[in-house]
């Protein structure tokens, strides 16, 4: 058992390692100048990774933002108000979205939501908000902001799932004191079950980032693929992911397929990154609990 835990090492060691060396080209000529510059030119084989990064974040903080709230409300109505009768077919229909493959998405978000954004959703939020940067411009219907919402849509599945299993696994005596004790279902909810269930309720947010940062197909078919830095959210734009995707097949000389696995070798890095502080916030939240408790 040792031996096959061991292996997880190795093989997350190998993937660094061969990151590493079939990115030293590209490394060798940027630098660290490769993670900030903005410009992407093939032709004249320079380089920089800073417009995907862009979008790789914005796309992923639009996609959380919308899929943590209703993410949750949803898990706390299966888990807590919901009739077993309708609970578990719902379960069922949620577990069935985080099955989908990607490239259903992209098709969805290409013929259903490209068409509704651009005629309906961004000419409200350019009508009421424009006075926001990121609400201006014109309304193309493809660009982070469909991108985002596309992402919301497939990490939805994975924040209901966990977190409604780690509402489940409260135990019933939370519920059953703050129940005696006068509190209805809601300050049930609010005071004993969600802060029980906080450092779970972390796990299935990072889980859902991790899967944001990583999406390929159905960000890269309706996000423009514009390797610029614009602040408006209707603008097109490009991520880590989907440049790699789209322009592997095209990379005709050794930089440009060196600069292209330097972004893969980053995008490696940002996952990294983000797990291991998920983890350090979810055993310090458990520890302040277990303080508390004791």
């Amino acid at each position: 058992m040792l031996l096959i835990a061991l292996s997880v090492l190795l093989i997350t060691a190998v993937i660094a390692f061969e990151l590493y060396w079939h990115s030293r080209l590209s490394i060798a000529k940027f630098g660290w100048a490769f993670l900030w510059q903005s410009t992407w030119d093939p032709v004249a084989e320079e380089f920089g990774a800073l417009p995907f990064l862009y979008g790789t974040l914005v796309t992923s903080i639009i996609g959380l933002l919308i899929a943590i709230p209703i993410g949750l409300g949803v898990a706390i109505f299966l888990s807590e108000l919901a009739p077993r009768w309708l609970s578990d077919p719902i379960t069922f229909l949620v577990e069935l979205l985080a099955a989908i493959p990607s490239v259903i998405y992209g098709l969805i978000g290409i013929f259903v939501l490209v068409p509704w954004i651009r005629n309906v959703l961004e000419p409200i939020l350019s009508a009421t908000l424009g006075f926001l940067p990121i609400f201006q411009g014109a309304p193309y219907g493809v660009g982070m902001l469909t991108a985002g919402i596309v992402l919301a849509i497939m990490v939805i599945p994975f924040i209901v799932s966990v977190s409604r299993e780690v509402l489940i696994a409260v135990p019933r005596s939370q519920r059953e004191a703050i129940l005696s004790l006068g509190a209805t279902r809601w300050e049930m909810v609010w005071i004993a079950i969600l802060p029980y269930a906080r450092s779970g309720i972390l796990g299935s947010i990072f889980l859902a980032l991790a899967r944001a940062l990583g999406e390929t197909m159905a960000v890269t078919m309706v996000i423009g693929n514009r390797p610029e830095i614009s602040a408006s959210l209707f603008e097109p734009g490009y991520t880590m992911a989907s440049v790699i995707a789209n322009e592997f097949t095209e990379a005709t000389s050794d930089l440009y397929v060196s600069a292209l696995v330097e972004i893969g070798l980053v995008l490696f890095a940002v996952t990294v990154v983000v797990n291991a502080l998920a983890r350090l916030l979810i055993y310090s939240v458990s520890t302040k609990r277990g303080a508390i408790r004791t």
